[in-house]
């Protein structure tokens, strides 16, 4: 808090401060403060970077992302004052219906070619009914989604426009731990704002982000920030940032970007394929301790532990064994699991691959064709049904006689996949359609022969248990 001074302390202040200057210096003169030294012990005139320039030239790029998304949530009836986990409020509380409301979320991306194509993240974009990008001209343009890749959180979107500002692509390869660095990006919705720091560490695995050697800084990264690009001092992306390390859902200190390289490739195969094809060797790996590793007859602990191999797999068809120790891979020495995960799901299936593996006291060569990774069963934007979904957007498979016990039904369908009117009706995977327009339902052929029976264009009514709750929901069906 700010006040006034009182008058009288003032002078004394003033009167103190007089005395102590005309203090004698005993004779000696005051030297001037020794400048700080560098290694060399030369005079370290280095000063704090200025980014100023960097801004100006690379900010123009950056944009603004807000999206909409139609939420579904499953009501349930009058409320009696039960807490929500208590398990008897399910249980007596049957659910009114499916609520649905339009959510809104706000991201960052740059812009990588002057014909509209942006880098943002997937969690920014994932299943948004709607993208709108904002340009520092204050211009507005909805994007369309060319693609979302969620193992990297990389996703490629493009605005109809010519001309645009774009950003340089750097090589994280070159980054030093310690080296400054800047990202810019819209943090609680602060449009263009810049933070700065230095590179804290490089290749970080985080839990389940495997196929990611992240990029760790001390860069201010807050909601928002999601998508935004991370600067070297040349003014060159380096990274999307992409996560930060948080109890409290703010900036703590430890922010994470994904290699600009990492995305490059991502973004190419999603341009030209519409989906990320990755390697796959078919093994179960854990790390190599100081402990096992001398038990094996290993001088230290670099490797990969192969823990199991799949039948029929690469990693089968080359000759891996349990027990195996990996240590290199194409020549490139591993360290740990983390390692070997990214090279494998890096290299293009169908390509031959050399492994120096250790077994029983020795080095040996293996020679492997690397598979391709199972993809992920929703991989772009605006789901769309899997060739053997129906009508609906549905694919739904019997149940067996356990999963009746566990679900404790005695029949019904269970929902593997949704898309389409089916998504947007509220049907979650896990769920279990029980009826067709109050039509017991056994089978998928009895299934599929109910809804032909009710028409194209007309609604239809589903009873659908999920959890302890069960509902009927509503849905038109396609005209034909």
């Amino acid at each position: 808090m700010f006040g006034r001074i009182n008058k009288s302390k003032f002078f004394i202040i003033l009167l103190f401060s007089l005395v102590a200057c005309a203090q004698p210096n005993q004779g000696q003169t005051r030297e001037a403060p020794p400048q700080a030294s560098s290694p060399t012990g030369q005079a370290n005139t280095a000063q704090l970077p200025d980014f100023t320039s960097l801004v100006q030239r690379e900010g123009p790029a950056v944009v603004n992302i807000s999206t909409t998304q139609t939420v579904h949530k499953m009501e349930f009836g009058p409320q009696f004052n039960f807490p929500e986990n208590d398990p008897s409020f399910r249980r007596f509380m049957p659910p009114s219906g499916p609520r649905e409301y339009q959510g809104h979320s706000l991201g960052s991306g740059f812009i990588i070619s002057g014909d509209g194509y942006i880098f943002t993240n997937a969690h920014v974009v994932d299943n948004a009914d709607e993208v709108v990008v904002k340009l520092t001209d204050k211009r507005e343009f909805k994007a369309k989604v060319i693609g979302i890749d969620r193992r990297s959180d990389v996703a490629l979107i493009k605005i109809d426009a010519t001309g645009l500002p774009k950003v340089d692509i750097g090589d994280p390869s070159t980054l030093k731990v310690g080296e400054w660095v800047a990202a810019i990006g819209s943090p609680f919705g602060f449009e263009n704002s810049v933070t700065s720091g230095i590179v804290s560490a490089k290749g970080r695995s985080l839990p389940e982000e495997n196929d990611v050697p992240f990029i760790q800084t001390d860069v201010a990264v807050n909601p928002g920030n999601s998508g935004g690009p991370l600067f070297n001092l040349k003014g060159e992306v380096v990274g999307i940032n992409s996560q930060i390390w948080s109890r409290t859902g703010t900036y703590m200190g430890l922010s994470f970007a994904i290699p600009i390289d990492v995305a490059m490739e991502v973004g190419k195969q999603l341009r030209e394929h519409g989906k990320v094809s990755r390697g796959r060797l078919g093994v179960s790996i854990q790390p190599l301790t100081a402990e096992l590793a001398q038990s094996f007859g290993l001088s230290g602990a670099s490797g990969v532990l192969v823990a199991s191999v799949e039948k029929g797999s690469a990693a089968d068809q080359a000759g891996l064994m349990a027990g195996d120790v990996i240590q290199k891979y194409n020549g490139k020495q591993l360290e740990d699991p983390a390692d070997l995960s990214r090279v494998v799901a890096a290299t293009h299936p169908g390509t031959r691959v050399q492994l120096q593996v250790w077994r029983k006291g020795a080095a040996r060569e293996l020679s492997a064709v690397v598979g391709e990774l199972p993809a992920e069963k929703v991989a772009s934007h605006g789901a769309k049904a899997k060739p053997d979904a129906d009508p609906l957007g549905l694919v739904l498979n019997d149940l067996s006689a356990e999963q009746k016990r566990e679900l404790d039904v005695d029949h019904g369908l269970l929902v593997e996949d949704v898309a389409g009117a089916a998504a947007k009706a509220g049907i979650q995977p896990g769920d279990v359609i029980l009826a067709l327009n109050n039509s017991q339902v056994n089978n998928s052929t009895q299934f599929k022969k109910l809804l032909k029976e009710t028409g194209s264009g007309k609604p239809i009514a589903l009873l659908v248990k999920r959890n302890d709750a069960t509902i009927y929901i509503p849905i038109k069906t396609k005209e034909g």
